[in-house]
């Protein structure tokens, strides 16, 4: 049966980006769904109420007006606390959820019995995760732009230009984790001059970025020796390690932040997921760093919000696939029928399908085929 879908507007701190654009609207209305948008929901986007309307959309004016008709809510980010009483029993929310680091988020998806579908841990059998890649390069790209800006000196950094200049040192580069999030940023940082270091426990990894940069970038094996290493002699270290479901583990700690050189930036980029440095706390785009032991940490846990206009489109290219096999099928039938989408049930019916994330929440763990 045709399912009535839902997009509110985000309401993170500079959150611009939408679940949907005009397009996944269209593809939606030809399968015979009906597609509720919040009024203004795309204008950060540069996508415009008409631009929904034309593609067979509905707008609405309220949030309420959205969660109160939809039976499927597609959004960028986790529900935050206003959001909270516009959730029913048996709704299901498509999103970017990371209830590792938001046990509340979760405890109200079991309370409420909504059927929480996380973009970040659908997961294929060679364990890719296509719906958190986009957004992974893009953070990826940025941590290495705001980390160079918060170099500067009236930012409280050391004053160090990433690539240098003829006759003075490059800026040093330690990148944790060389997955998607620190491929990208290791490609940006590489291209802007800099000294590049990535660690990571995958040998088969650091050998693919040994390849492709043929021995201009520094590949190193993780573990605490060489972390600690890399991290005390870098200018910059980005946090880009990532356990699907699971919190981040922690590769830096407080006691070694505090031997880091003053005016070292970090940026975790893993601080949606709870983030790899013990120090790290999420912030947002209004208040993105603070200071710590003269280290100036950048949390920010929407960082591809920042630019919405790549971020959304790159993000529902993705995404649409499974909004409309959920869409077409309903969820039970259509996880049945996927395992790739099964791995992304976080919440369903007061229970939690996914092993990773009821540890890291600390509630039981009951698998998909018994809730069947």
């Amino acid at each position: 049966m045709p399912m009535i879908v839902g997009v509110p507007t985000e309401i993170k701190t500079r959150e611009y980006r939408v679940a949907l654009i005009p397009a996944g609207v269209k593809l939606l209305v030809a399968q015979g769904n009906q597609v509720l948008v919040q009024a203004g929901a795309g204008l950060g986007s540069g996508i415009t109420d008409e631009d929904f309307s034309r593609a067979g959309a509905e707008i609405v004016a309220t949030a309420a007006d959205v969660w109160g008709r939809a039976e499927m809510i597609i959004k960028v980010k986790e529900p935050l606390t206003p959001e909270f009483p516009l959730m029913r029993e048996g709704q299901i929310l498509y999103t970017y959820l990371h209830l590792a680091a938001a046990p509340q988020v979760a405890a109200e998806l079991l309370r409420r019995k909504v059927d929480g579908v996380a973009y970040e841990t659908i997961e294929t059998p060679d364990r890719r995760l296509p719906l958190l890649t986009p957004m992974s390069a893009v953070a990826g790209r940025m941590a290495i732009q705001v980390g160079a800006t918060y170099l500067e000196k009236e930012h409280g950094g050391k004053g160090i230009l990433l690539g240098g200049v003829a006759g003075v040192r490059r800026g040093k580069v330690a990148i944790l984790g060389g997955g998607v999030v620190g491929s990208n940023a290791a490609r940006v940082a590489m291209g802007l001059g800099a000294q590049v270091t990535v660690l990571d426990v995958n040998l088969d990894t650091l050998q693919y970025l040994d390849d492709i940069y043929q021995g201009r970038i520094h590949t190193l094996y993780s573990d605490p020796v060489t972390v600690e290493e890399a991290v005390k002699d870098a200018d910059l270290v980005v946090g880009a390690v990532l356990v699907a479901g699971a919190r981040a583990p922690t590769l830096v700690s407080k006691e070694l932040v505090s031997r880091m050189q003053p005016g070292t930036v970090i940026v975790d980029v893993a601080v949606d997921q709870g983030g790899c440095i013990e120090t790290c706390r999420p912030t947002t785009h209004d208040d993105p760093t603070y200071t710590i032991d003269g280290v100036v940490h950048y949390c920010v846990a929407n960082m591809p919000g920042a630019v919405p206009r790549t971020s959304t489109y790159a993000l529902t290219n993705a995404t649409i696939k499974y909004a409309l096999k959920i869409a077409r099928e309903g969820l039970v039938k259509a996880a049945s029928s996927d395992p790739v989408l099964a791995k992304g049930i976080n919440t369903f019916r007061g229970f939690v399908p996914h092993a990773a994330v009821a540890h890291a929440v600390g509630v039981p763990y009951t698998p998909w085929d018994k809730l069947m």
